[in-house]
């Protein structure tokens, strides 16, 4: 580096970019017993109702027992339906007593059609024939993940008492699911195929009716009603929805379609960073000039509408010479509350040359006679 750094200056500024916000409104009202969105990127929660009150998720649960299979055994693995998989019912893949698939068959067949048969034979694979002892293990994997309202009875999710959880802890169940590469894959599929020439079709209406949609579980029963936890990403927004405990099929559909259209309507593409704009200036060494540093590109960025972002500039007080122009010279920080939103760098606006003896001892010399110059203004005023 041909410069040095003799100090930092820190300036910050209120409200430095201040989004439109056209349109914004209260999330809209919708049929359920309890409903959460949220910021996928930073956790943020947009709308919020009855988040905390324990309900059954009937096959929501699935998310959970495919997440303690996969800690356990590999997707390559093979495992046997127990005897017990004819007992199941409702949503299945018509397994028998005996049957034998991979792992990663079976969970596909758990997420995309929920298959309940499936979710069984896997309880039975992990649990080494106790259904009962995988629910134990389900339970202490909530414990660890702080879901302090979710309680498991069942792999499948069908109704029995005491099987809840609530709108935050499965906002909680479906990220930590969406972490794993094979339910990433599996949740956005319409249909698939898996052995034994078995078709999956899924449960998932708002997949194909709904642009951006990538998941991730729905459920229901009589007592739960129809639930979902959806994720949409479009235009760079990512958000989570829970709907739980809606009357109808279609009704869910509809109410959660119109929370993902809302949450996405808070947020905007604005231009936080100009290119070109002086957002800071360094003293130079035997001049009284400044130099001036700016950003040599403009950056964009999706933010809420409804709030101001902050800036900050962090630059030199002073640097050496010879300075070259686009030398990086500084950073520019956009912080969206306390998350930093973006960073770019500050670049000489110009190039200025280290002046030659001649140069610099002119320079002390003009110095050194303003500063004379001011003295005798001193002096003689003392005797004015």
């Amino acid at each position: 580096m041909r410069r040095t750094v003799a100090g930092l200056l820190a300036a910050f500024a209120l409200a430095v970019v201040a989004p439109e916000a056209h349109g914004l409104t209260a999330p809209p009202p919708v049929a359920a017993r309890a409903v959460l969105v949220s910021d996928a990127r930073t956790g943020e929660v947009l709308a919020s109702e009855n988040a905390d009150r324990r309900v059954p998720i009937a096959s929501i649960t699935k998310l959970m027992t495919v997440i303690v299979t996969l800690e356990h055994v590999r997707p390559r693995a093979f495992a046997r339906a127990p005897a017990s998989v004819s007992s199941v019912g409702e949503s299945s893949i018509d397994l028998h007593p005996g049957d034998r698939l991979r792992v990663r068959d079976l969970i596909r067949a758990a997420l995309i059609q929920s298959a309940n048969d499936a979710a069984w034979t896997l309880a039975a694979k992990v649990g080494h024939g106790s259904v009962r002892a995988f629910v134990r293990m389900m339970n202490r994997k909530a414990d660890a993940l702080g879901l302090d309202d979710t309680h498991f009875v069942r792999p499948d999710g069908l109704d029995v008492p005491g099987h809840y959880s609530s709108a935050r802890d499965v906002l909680e169940l479906a990220q930590v699911a969406m972490r794993i590469p094979l339910v990433r894959r599996s949740v956005r599929l319409t249909t698939a195929r898996i052995a034994g020439g078995r078709k999956l079709y899924t449960w998932n209406d708002l997949l194909s009716s709904f642009r951006g949609v990538v998941g991730v579980k729905t459920g229901h029963t009589d007592r739960a009603g129809w639930n979902e936890v959806a994720l949409v990403r479009r235009r760079g927004i990512s958000l989570y929805a829970v709907l739980l405990g809606s009357p109808e099929r279609a009704r869910r559909n509809r109410d959660l379609a119109a929370l993902l259209r809302w949450g996405l309507s808070q947020y905007g593409r604005v231009e936080v960073v100009r290119a070109g704009r002086r957002y800071a200036a360094a003293d130079l060494p035997y001049s009284n000039d400044r130099l001036g540093l700016v950003a040599p590109e403009p950056a964009s960025a999706v933010v809420r509408l409804d709030r101001p972002l902050v800036e900050r500039v962090v630059a030199p007080i002073m640097v050496s010479l010879p300075v070259a122009r686009g030398d990086r010279l500084g950073e520019i920080r956009i912080y969206d509350g306390s998350h930093v939103l973006l960073r770019r760098p500050l670049v000489a606006a110009r190039t200025v040359e280290r002046p030659g003896v001649g140069g610099r001892v002119g320079w002390y010399a003009e110095r050194a006679l303003d500063e004379a110059g001011a003295l005798v203004g001193d002096f003689a005023g003392l005797f004015r």
